[in-house]
This record gives C-alpha cells, sequence and structure tokens, in this order.
C-alpha cells in the first residue's frame, strides 16, 4: 500500500530523502489511481485526499529542507569558528609556554643577583660597623685632646700673666729670676699658690711631649730650644705650642669626620639600593 511504502522509507539516512521518497510514492499512486476513478467515487475522494495528503507533505518536506540547510550552514560555520579557536588556543599556549620557560630563566638569573647582593650588603653592612667603631674611637680621642690642650692653653695663659705680672715687682720676682729652668719657676708660682701642683703636671706632662729628646730640668732657655730666652719666653712659646697642636688636631678632626660621613653615605646607599 502507499503507507506502508512511506513507512518502509523511514529508514533512510537522512529526513529530506525520506520525505522525498513519500512524496514520489505518493504521487505515483495518486497518479495510478486517476486513471481508475473519478473525483465523486469513494476512490476518487480518497484520491483526493491522497492529493491534499501530497500537497501537505512536500510543503512539510520543504520546510525540514530548509532548517536543515540553516542547521547545515551553522555547523559548518560553527566548525570554522572552532577550527580557529583551536588553531589560536595552540599558538597562545605555545607563546605562554615561552614565556614561562623565559620566566623560569630570569627568576635563576634573579636568585643568583639577590644571592650576590645579599653577600655584598653584609660585606657593606660589616664594613659600616668597623667604620663607625673606629669613628667612635677616634671622636673619643679627640675629645680627650682637645679637653687636655684646652686646660693646657688655659693654664699656660694665667702662667704668662702671672709671669709677667711678678717680672715687673710682685712678690716673687727675685725668686722667678733666680730659677735656672722651667721647673724651678713652676715651683716657684706652686709655693706663691698662684698655680696649683695639678697644673704643673699638666704643663710638665705636655713638655715632656713637645720635646722628648729636651732636658726639663735643663736652663729654661734650652728647654725649648725655638724659644731661647727667660722664662717668660718659654712659657710664650709652649703656649703658642699648644695653640697650633690644639688647631692641628681639630682640622684633623673635621677632615676625619668629613670622610667618615661620606663613606658612611655611600655605604648606607649600596644598602638601600641593593635591598
Amino acid at each position: 500500500s502507499v503507507f506502508a511504502a512511506a513507512y518502509r522509507s523511514r529508514s533512510c539516512a537522512s529526513t529530506p530523502f525520506t520525505m522525498k521518497m513519500v512524496v514520489r510514492v505518493l504521487a505515483g499512486a495518486a497518479l495510478a489511481a486517476t486513471a481508475l476513478a473519478d473525483a465523486s467515487s469513494p476512490v476518487g475522494k480518497a484520491l483526493q485526499l491522497l492529493a491534499d495528503l501530497q500537497t501537505k507533505i512536500i510543503g512539510e518536506g520543504e520546510e525540514a529542507q530548509k532548517v536543515y540547510g540553516e542547521y547545515s550552514e551553522w555547523c559548518e560555520e560553527r566548525s570554522k569558528s572552532l577550527s580557529h579557536e583551536i588553531k589560536t588556543g595552540k599558538a597562545e599556549v605555545a607563546g605562554l609556554e615561552a614565556t614561562i620557560d623565559q620566566e623560569v630563566s630570569t627568576i635563576g638569573s634573579m636568585a643568583a643577583k639577590i644571592e650576590k647582593l645579599a653577600g655584598e650588603i653584609s660585606v657593606d653592612e660589616a664594613d659600616l660597623k668597623a667604620a663607625t667603631d673606629i669613628r667612635g674611637k677616634e671622636s673619643e680621642v679627640f675629645m680627650a685632646s682637645e679637653k687636655e690642650l684646652t686646660e693646657i692653653i688655659d693654664t699656660l695663659q694665667r702662667a704668662v700673666g702671672i709671669l709677667e705680672r711678678e717680672m715687673k715687682g710682685g712678690a716673687s720676682m727675685l725668686q722667678l729670676k733666680g730659677a735656672q729652668n722651667l721647673v724651678q719657676a713652676l715651683e716657684v708660682l706652686v709655693q706663691g699658690a698662684m698655680l696649683s701642683t695639678s697644673d704643673v703636671s699638666k704643663l710638665t706632662a705636655f713638655v715632656q711631649a713637645s720635646s722628648d729628646d729636651e732636658d726639663v730640668g735643663a736652663p729654661a732657655g734650652a728647654v725649648y730650644e725655638s724659644h731661647s730666652g727667660d722664662i717668660v719666653q718659654t712659657m710664650t712659646g709652649l703656649l703658642e705650642e699648644a695653640e697650633g697642636q690644639l688647631e692641628e688636631i681639630r682640622s684633623t678632626e673635621t677632615k676625619d669626620l668629613h670622610a667618615f660621613q661620606m663613606m658612611e653615605q655611600g655605604l648606607q646607599d649600596e644598602i638601600k639600593f641593593a635591598n
């Protein structure tokens, strides 16, 4: 029968092919039956129904074919899009893998650099600490020397003033004129309560330190070779020597402090930038 033939045609692979087969079967059946009956007979009515069904099925087949075509086109476009995405994704993966390799290499080189900088920082910190300790000791020595020389200068200034006054007619003038050396002159000043024993000890130590090869007990004019003459001249020479030494150690301290500050700043900058 016509419907049996249409049913058997459903085993085809695609919907458009099946619909075409149904249409062909119905068309063939309709043409065969047209010769046997007219439209007013039952057979004619049946054939008319088949014709109507044929028309409906053809319309549905065309619609299905249209849908199939659109879906096929979408699948093709989607396939192209996925192919492009896959290609792009593979390229991105390759790029990322290259970047990862590069970053791994960079990490290795940076680790080596960090280790090197850590060693340099340790050295700089040790140098800075050593320099700071040395500067602290130098500063202590300077402060002690400055204090000692300042006191000696003060004592010498007082001693020169006293000697000048006494030599012009003071109570100790005769004793001072009879002094054969600096030590005796200082003893006269101590006896007259013009200088303390501590002051004399400082002056004696200064003279000894200033002229290691000279004899403190020698005549006053020979105690300080560059200032031969009376006691006042000798004391004045000692005063000038003390003032010169004070100026020298202050100048040296200024230079040493500046050099330390420059080195300290340099080391601190190196440590800062290395971190």
